[in-house]
């Protein structure tokens, strides 16, 4: 029996000199860390950019999920098999290989990822790793604590999981204070919180659960969309939602269902608690992270995505610094101009920049679904030294055809990064 045990711990591990058995690459290769909207996107069309060169995409899943509209899915009004896409498909629809693995490390001198599966060296890299959480910015530095409010309270902003969890939380509801929380920073999807509270007040209304959705905002006010918001808080949720701005979190106690800042302390019956963001902590680890940056985010070009230093390694997605919304849209748009930036320096070519366009529905209602909306590009102004937003575009009156309007989008961008506009 031990040595059945010690066989199959061998056949298991890999040596991490060992490389990857993965097919030669007959050109230069392209490795992909991460398979999120941004890194999907760009392993499709560099493929179409650059045909002759080998793609890898490394993801540690063995399915996709979206995370835009899961806040529909915690109410009901969605079926999981909406969110969901197969790597395999997306890989074959791409023309690229896909290989589930976790990366771990990189050498970036001598352009070698260290995965689980074994070493895979690169021509060219790109680092599209998503988010961590921050639970020292609301005061929790215990790592027990940690990882206690991680799986009784998640925050819901990492697909899988996360989103499942609260929604059988959701369910099994009876009844008091539900808490939704927003963080201070530059946070994934920045109206998605405000979101969860019209849903769940509407879920408690539809539901007629006793009760109250008590937001907590690290903010002066919303961060997007404020109008729109309010007016839905105030107009249809009168009687379900209690917003709170200014909380700047200290501490949150599990054991009581509470959690304070400098000046109160709100009880809570159940909870969605959303900490600060900060990039994946790959990104720290490589030693590639702005210095100063309190998100931890990638030292980048802003008009290139390389990453300062290694003119072969790009970051994109919500590990990157630049004040762009994290959001998909987002990271689609620079999907596709990354795409084009490798494929033209493959060829010795500069690419112009092109600015990421961010547009997102925020649903206010379900059943029907009723959204509002923005639109908006970005241009860097000279005279503040700093990236804002450009050419903005609010619809904050709620209606129908902007909630057809959402679901509409999330089929097309999950199509255009899958290759494949049916369901899983």
């Amino acid at each position: 029996k031990k040595e059945a045990a010690a066989s199959t711990m061998s056949a298991a591990s890999v040596h991490p000199d060992a490389a990857m058995d993965i097919p030669k690459a007959k050109g230069q290769r392209t490795v992909i860390i991460g398979g999120g909207v941004s890194g999907l996107t760009i392993a499709r069309y560099l493929r179409q950019a650059a045909p002759d060169m080998q793609v890898v995409l490394l993801e540690r899943n063995a399915t996709y999920q979206f995370c835009p509209l899961s806040n529909l899915y915690m109410v009901g009004g969605m079926d999981l098999n909406y969110f969901c896409r197969s790597y395999l498909d997306a890989a074959k629809n791409g023309g690229y290989l896909y290989a589930q693995s976790t990366v771990y490390d990189a050498d970036l001198e001598n352009k070698m990822v260290y995965t689980d599966q074994g070493k895979i060296g690169y021509d060219w890299l790109v680092i599209a790793p998503g988010i961590d959480y921050n639970y020292t910015s609301i005061g929790v530095k215990d790592p027990e604590e940690e990882y206690i409010l991680r799986q009784n309270y998640p925050a819901g902003f990492m697909p899988g999981s996360e989103h499942i969890s609260l929604k059988h939380k959701l369910e099994n509801f009876k009844g008091g204070i539900w808490l939704n929380t927003t963080p201070a920073g530059n946070y994934r999807c920045l109206p998605a919180p405000y979101e969860r509270t019209c849903l769940v007040a509407d879920f408690m209304k539809k539901h007629k659960i006793k009760g109250k959705v008590i937001h907590l905002d690290a903010n002066p006010d919303i961060t997007i969309k404020k109008k729109g918001f309010h007016a839905a808080f105030n107009e249809l949720y009168k009687d379900y939602v209690e917003y709170i701005p200014n909380f700047d979190f200290q501490s949150v106690d599990v054991a009581k269902k509470t959690i304070s800042s400098s000046f109160d302390t709100i009880h809570f019956d159940d909870a969605a608690i959303y900490p600060r963001v900060r990039a994946s902590k790959l990104i720290e680890k490589l030693g590639i992270n702005k210095p100063g940056d309190l998100q931890f985010e990638a030292d980048i070009d802003p008009y290139t995505y390389a990453v300062k230093g290694h003119p072969d390694v790009f970051v994109t997605g919500d590990s990157r610094w630049m004040p762009y919304s994290k959001s998909a849209n987002t990271a689609n748009s620079e999907g596709h101009f990354v795409a084009q930036v490798i494929a033209n320096r493959a060829k010795g070519k500069d690419t112009p920049w092109i600015s990421p366009h961010t547009i997102c529905f925020s649903m206010v209602e379900y059943g029907p679904v009723e959204s509002i909306s923005v639109s908006a590009q970005y241009a860097y102004n000279k005279k503040k030294g700093a990236f804002e937003f450009a050419n903005v575009q609010l619809i904050e009156k709620w209606s129908k055809a902007l909630g057809d309007g959402t679901i509409a989008w999330g089929e097309s961008i999950l199509g255009d990064i899958s290759g494949n506009q049916g369901k899983a």
